[in-house]
């Protein structure tokens, strides 16, 4: 059984920094990208961040949202199993639920919210 388990959440001033983990354990049959994702409440889940995995041509491409470009950065550490979202200059905008995902199907960009496996989220609130 696939399991995400997210941590590193929690409170921070406007323009601190936090930095999300999300661990993967269980067979993922793709094994092609990991992602996060946010909700705000009152929103539609968006997405944040994406990572392919592994090495070989092509490992370790990254995409974000315009709304996080320079602030944000996803990374793997393969041997961990582990995905990891560095926040810095955090704004009360991003306060919201972060989610990470797992394993998309073939010819989905990447941001969308098509993933197979999801963790349980982890809260992140921001305040100015």
């Amino acid at each position: 059984q696939v399991q995400l388990v997210e941590s590193g959440g929690g409170s921070v001033q406007a323009g601190g920094s936090l930095r999300l983990s999300c661990v993967v354990s269980g067979y993922t049959y793709r094994r092609n990208w990991m992602a996060w994702f946010r909700q705000a409440p009152g929103k539609e889940r968006e997405g944040v961040a994406a990572i392919s995995i592994g090495g070989g041509i092509g490992g370790g491409s990254t995409y974000y949202a315009d709304s996080v470009k320079g602030r944000f950065t996803i990374s793997q550490d393969s041997a961990k199993n582990t995905v990891y979202l560095q926040m810095n200059s955090l704004k009360p905008a991003d306060t919201a639920m972060y989610y990470c995902a797992a394993d998309l199907p073939y010819g989905i960009w990447v941001l969308k919210r098509d993933y197979y496996y999801w963790g349980q989220g982890i809260q992140v609130t921001v305040s100015s």
